[in-house]
C-alpha cells in the first residue's frame, strides 16, 4: 500500500488531471479575494517611493541566514511595505486577465494571499491584516486582545512567531490555481509559496531584518483564526520578520 505522499505524487501526474474548467470555458476566478465594502483600509507607500539601501544580490544570496531571533525595534511601515511589494507586488494586469508580480507563479495564476500577524510595525495595531495586493494596501481582519497569544499556539508555542515585528502568513485561494491544473495545483501552490518565501528572505536584508521560515502549525487551528474553511482556502507556509 502506498502512503499518502506517494500516493499525492502519483495522483497529481499530468496523465490523471482530466480536462480542467479552463478548458470547458468556465470563466475565470477572480484575481484576488473581495475586500468587504466595510473593511478599514491601510494606504501603503508606494513602490516607487520606497528608499531602502541598494544591496548586491550576489551577497544577499550568500549571506541569507535563518533568523529566530530578533532586536525589539520596530519594522517602519514603508520596510513593510517594502516587503509586501517584493513578495506579492502586483506590477500589471493584462489583458487576459492575469496580474504579473515580482514573483512567478505558474501560469500567472497567483493563487497567494498574504495575512500578517502584526507585533510591532510602527503606525499599525498589533493584530491580523491581510495585503490587498491589487491595491498595495492592507485591510484589517482581526485587532483582538489574545490573538499574537493564539496564533503562537496554532503554531506550536514557537515564541518567535509572537516575538517578530511581523509575521506573514501566506494563504491559497485554491480555485484560482485549480481552475487551470486541476489537481497538479497542489504542487503548483507550494512552489509558488518557495518562490515567495525566498524573495523575502532577500529583500529583508535590505532593511537590516531576518527571517525565519515555519511551515510547522496546527492547520485547523490557524484555519480557525483567518476565517478559512481549510479545503478551498488554506494555510500554505509562515515566516517570522524582525529587526536585526
Amino acid at each position: 500500500m502506498n502512503s499518502i505522499g506517494k500516493e499525492f505524487m502519483e495522483k497529481t501526474k499530468e496523465q490523471y488531471l482530466g480536462e480542467s474548467d479552463q478548458d470547458k470555458g468556465v470563466p475565470q476566478p477572480p484575481l484576488e479575494l473581495a475586500c468587504p465594502d466595510d473593511a478599514v483600509r491601510i494606504d501603503l507607500p508606494a513602490a516607487d517611493q520606497l528608499q531602502v539601501k541598494k544591496l548586491d544580490l550576489t551577497w544577499a544570496m550568500d549571506k541569507r541566514r535563518t533568523v529566530r531571533t530578533y532586536s525589539r525595534r520596530a519594522l517602519r511601515l514603508e520596510e513593510l511595505a517594502y516587503l509586501l511589494w517584493y513578495t506579492q507586488g502586483v506590477q500589471e494586469v493584462t489583458t487576459r486577465p492575469v496580474t504579473l508580480r515580482t514573483v512567478p507563479s505558474a501560469g500567472a495564476r497567483h493563487s497567494l494571499e498574504t495575512y500578517l500577524l502584526v507585533n510591532n510595525v510602527t503606525g499599525l495595531k498589533p493584530g491580523l491584516y491581510r495585503y490587498i495586493a491589487l491595491e498595495h494596501k492592507l485591510m484589517v481582519v482581526d485587532l483582538a486582545e489574545g490573538l499574537r497569544e493564539s496564533v503562537v499556539r496554532s503554531a506550536f508555542n514557537q515564541t518567535v512567531v509572537g516575538e517578530s515585528a511581523v509575521t506573514f502568513i501566506w494563504t491559497t485561494a485554491l480555485y484560482r490555481m485549480k481552475w487551470r491544473y486541476g489537481e497538479r495545483s497542489y504542487r503548483y501552490i507550494h512552489l509558488d509559496a518557495g518562490h515567495v518565501c525566498q524573495n523575502l528572505y532577500l529583500a529583508a536584508q535590505a532593511v537590516e531584518a531576518g527571517v525565519c521560515a515555519i511551515g510547522a502549525f496546527d492547520d485547523d487551528q490557524l484555519h480557525f483564526l483567518l476565517g478559512l474553511d481549510g479545503h478551498e482556502y488554506f494555510a500554505v507556509y509562515l515566516a517570522t520578520v524582525g529587526k536585526l
